[in-house]
């Protein structure tokens, strides 16, 4: 069985809507659901809003169909004045199986605003050890 780093930030199934003109599951859905998954985390580690400024290193190294549930997995590896870069990792796991397989993998860099929707400083007290 496939693992990763990180904490378990999303988990969802693919439904017909999320599909390519293939009948695959469509990338452009697996990269949402990963960006998803690390503006949650950021958000939670800041108690800050989250807001994309880069996404790079995008992978495919697997596929997913309809039905299959998506888990995304997510890990801070740089911390900055006021960003944050996230990796993350989707797996794919058939819906009558236990086996999970990569299915998509990127890295995303947040800036965090305060409330007047400036970028604010990351705030190290609130950052988990």
């Amino acid at each position: 069985m496939a693992t990763a780093a990180g904490d378990l930030v999303i988990r969802v199934t693919a439904m017909p809507t999320d599909l390519n003109p293939y009948g695959g599951v469509f990338g452009g859905w697996l990269m949402s659901q990963l960006a998803l998954g690390a503006a949650s985390l950021v958000t939670r580690r800041t108690g800050l809003k989250a807001v994309v400024v880069g996404a790079t290193d995008f992978a495919f190294p697997g596929a997913m169909q309809v039905g299959d549930e998506l888990n995304v997995y997510a890990q801070v590896i740089r911390t900055g004045r006021t960003s944050l870069t996230v990796e993350t990792h989707g797996f794919g796991r058939e819906r009558a199986s236990e086996d999970q397989v990569e299915v998509a993998n990127g890295t995303f860099t947040f800036v965090v605003l305060g409330a007047d929707d400036r970028p604010a400083a990351v705030d190290a007290a609130r950052q988990p050890a």
